[in-house]
């Protein structure tokens, strides 16, 4: 659990919807196959099986009840960090205010462990807040009697009702939550026990169903594909989790989605267009990505006026051409993409599109990466880079600079005031008075937001800084790796703790690897980084390091791994025994002190005793470490 920076609200994961299979009944199955062949590898000898259900189309909230009372609800957030609009989720009438057990319960265990919770105690209970179809078409009847803007969505709406500031707006909308997730223990040892005592406390919950084998979840997959329209809400597919709570967390996670669950889409909706220009967009990174301008259409409720055209690769296999009619296709939140050039429509008049050979901002030379598909900028100081990079590193992920929105950013770097990121904290009052859309205290707002912004958690800061490849995850890998090397409370600190690893070992760092490593070793030996980073220490950014095991009661001492342990993954195993001090190694040898042996170990538990090697059981090697 990690707690939230705005009102102590916690959000640890947000996964559901990043698990993400393919779209179509044949993609559906190969992926479901590929799936449970890449857990079956982890959990090997374990029976399988699964519960599957409703991926609505909503926005994931979590709820918090202290002593059987609502007191938080936040929205997903980062993944980890989420806005509170408690106030807002008071108005939805399938939120209790507060819990009661309505229904029977899996066991007599989970019963009574409720009731000392409700008592005194915290539950926590996760899901979705969406907007029926009949009260979205009511919503938008009434708008148009006003002559209003229609609403493009109903998950759009939701969100946009949840988020705003007044509870009114919320209630006056009708929305609706269904329950999907129990994350506080409770006894429960299965997901589908957690649907049942989500319904027992008085949550909706969706018409999930248990499925003994991948078959089953395929044909519950088609059942619900061909009835979808039938439901009183929208969904885009089904969420498939493993069943079997003790395996799902065994089987850990990859980045933000956890490996024991999967979620299968709906095809993606598609709709026809003409394409009437194609421009191109300069990235953070300088990448030039052709994007092809369209006469407006309308895809799943919302108007599309432009699709990606990824690469120049991708405009040769498409034989795209301006003028063209197109097969635009958007799935979800993707950003929609053109699909297939309808070639017999052609009127002889559609024109060849060429890349162009120099940066459309700054006019500085365009080049092809060896191995890469994309043109980029050669520029470092590409204005279009720089606004695209200032507009990252002020963002809710990096430092969160309320106020400073992309068209002040603009205005701020078309007055010259200005130039990189580190300008933004040399910034004063009186700098933004004379401009545009500023008054006296809009100007201290934002001087005031700033000044608040310099306090940051070590990951949102690394996120910030744009460094290539790296995400909010490898943020946070790297943040705990160089909270290793040293004391960070400055900016300055963090450069030198990132400085003392060399290449081979930023490489060798789990979930960073050879392509993310060299891009981070790169980044601190570039002399412009070296100073922006300096400028933000001197701007005295305050940085909050992650907490490190300061213990080394390990240190020296080299162990080995074998079997499936029961209470963590492997990798959870290695990181506990790196951050007490001690090595982990693949294989056995003279210089090894310990074997740790779970589940059907393998070659490795009979080299320890050949060898004569302490062995330790996972309960052993469990109390070794506490």
């Amino acid at each position: 659990m990690v707690l939230c920076e705005r009102g102590g609200l916690r959000w640890a994961g947000g996964v559901r919807r990043a698990a993400a299979g393919r779209e179509g009944p044949t993609g559906t199955k190969m992926a479901g196959r590929e799936w449970q062949q890449r857990i079956v590898k982890l959990v090997p000898n374990k029976k399988l099986d699964f519960f599957t259900e409703y991926k609505v189309d909503g926005f994931a909230i979590a709820l918090i009840y202290k002593n059987g009372i609502f007191v938080e609800g936040s929205t997903r957030g980062d993944g980890k960090i989420g806005e509170n609009v408690t106030q807002n989720l008071k108005t939805i009438n399938s939120i209790p205010l507060s819990l009661q057990i309505r229904k029977k319960l899996p066991s007599e265990a989970i019963k009574g462990k409720i009731e000392r919770l409700l008592k005194k105690g915290e539950i926590e209970i996760r899901g979705e807040v969406y907007m029926a179809k009949k009260a979205f078409a009511e919503a938008n009847i009434e708008r148009a009697k006003k002559k209003q803007p229609l609403y493009a969505n109903p998950r759009n709406t939701a969100a946009g009702s949840i988020r705003q500031l007044d509870p009114k707006i919320a209630a006056s909308r009708e929305l609706n939550f269904l329950a999907y997730d129990i994350v506080t223990d409770l006894g429960q040892k299965t997901h589908q026990e957690k649907h049942q005592i989500a319904e027992a406390l008085g949550f909706r919950i969706d018409e999930g169903k248990y499925c003994r084998s991948l078959k089953e979840v395929i044909a519950f997959f088609n059942s619900v594909k061909s009835n979808r329209d039938k439901l009183a809400f929208q969904i885009d597919g089904v969420v498939v989790t493993v069943n079997n709570n003790q395996i799902f967390k065994r089987l850990g996670t990859v980045g933000k989605a956890p490996r024991g669950a999967i979620a299968f889409k709906f095809p993606a909706k598609e709709a026809t267009s003409i394409v009437e220009k194609i421009v191109i967009q300069v990235g953070r990174t300088g990448a030039l990505t052709p994007v092809a301008v369209l006469k407006p259409v309308n895809i799943g409720g919302t108007i599309v006026t432009r699709a990606t055209l990824h690469n120049e690769d991708e405009i040769r296999r498409l034989d795209i051409r301006i003028g063209d009619t197109v097969v635009i296709q958007r799935a979800g939140d993707v950003i929609p993409d053109v699909i297939k050039v309808l070639t017999k429509m052609r009127s002889g008049k559609e024109k060849r599109f060429t890349m162009l050979k120099n940066c459309p901002v700054c006019g500085s030379k365009a080049v092809r990466p060896k191995g890469e598909a994309v043109h980029r900028c050669i520029s470092k100081s590409c204005g279009a880079i720089q606004k695209k990079h200032i507009n990252h590193f002020v963002s809710r992920k990096g430092f969160d600079i309320v106020g400073l929105g992309p068209q002040i950013i603009n205005q701020l770097m078309d007055e010259g005031l200005v130039s990189d990121a580190a300008d933004i904290f040399a910034l004063k009052e009186g700098d933004l008075q004379p401009l545009e859309r500023f008054a006296e205290k809009s100007a201290a707002n934002l001087i005031e937001a700033i000044g608040q912004s310099k306090k940051i958690t070590l990951g949102k800061f690394i996120f910030a800084l744009g460094i290539r490849h790296v995400g909010e995850e490898t943020a946070i890998v790297l943040a705990k790796q160089a909270a290793k090397k040293k004391k960070i409370s400055s900016v300055n600190d963090f450069v030198g703790a990132v400085q003392q690893f060399s290449l081979d070992e930023l490489q060798k760092i789990q979930d960073i690897g050879p392509v993310v490593g060299k891009s981070i070793f790169n980044y601190f030996q570039d002399k412009k980084s070296l100073k922006l980073l300096e400028r933000l220490n001197q701007a005295s950014i305050q940085l909050k390091a992650p907490k490190i095991k300061t213990s080394q009661k390990l240190k020296d001492l080299n162990f080995v791994l074998t079997g499936v342990l029961e209470s963590m993954s492997r990798d959870e195993a290695q990181e506990k025994i790196r951050d007490l001090g001690g090595d982990v190694s693949s294989a056995v040898s003279k210089n090894t002190n310990f074997v740790v042996v779970g589940n059907e170990p393998g070659s490795k538990f009979n080299q320890a005793k050949k060898l004569g090697i302490k062995i330790l059981s996972e309960k052993e090697f469990l109390r070794l470490i506490k």
